[in-house]
């Protein structure tokens, strides 16, 4: 039995700073895995089973972008996200969070997957 991810829970903006710092804190060492799903360009696999080091997220008139940085002890890879417009998060059935997804104004969404922990 696979264990369905419904990503519909929207995030508000003014909520953003706090959710990626709480984010980094529950989840810092899980491996994640990062995937590009672009209409256009199609898919891609960015990065998997990594572990997670912080999501960091500068608000509009700071940067305007989400930071995922993996690593264990030092940042190995960081892919950012300009000008994140919709932040969508997805949990399973015991309400662990499991997905997020960001879309961003060019029409690309970032998906991070979190492996069961």
């Amino acid at each position: 039995m696979t264990n369905k991810i419904d990503i519909n829970k929207s995030l508000p903006r003014e909520r953003w700073g706090e959710f990626f710092d709480q984010f980094t804190d529950g989840n810092r060492g899980r491996h994640i895995a990062i995937e590009i799903i672009n209409s256009e360009l199609g898919d891609a696999e960015l990065i998997q089973d990594a572990p997670l080091h912080a999501m960091v997220y500068d608000r509009p008139g700071k940067g305007d972008d989400l930071v995922i940085e993996v690593g264990k002890d030092e940042v190995t890879y960081a892919h950012t996200i300009d000008s994140p417009t919709e932040i969508l998060t997805g949990q399973d059935s015991n309400g662990v969070m499991m997905a997020v997804r960001i879309s961003d104004a060019a029409g690309t969404q970032t998906l991070i997957k979190l492996q069961a922990s």
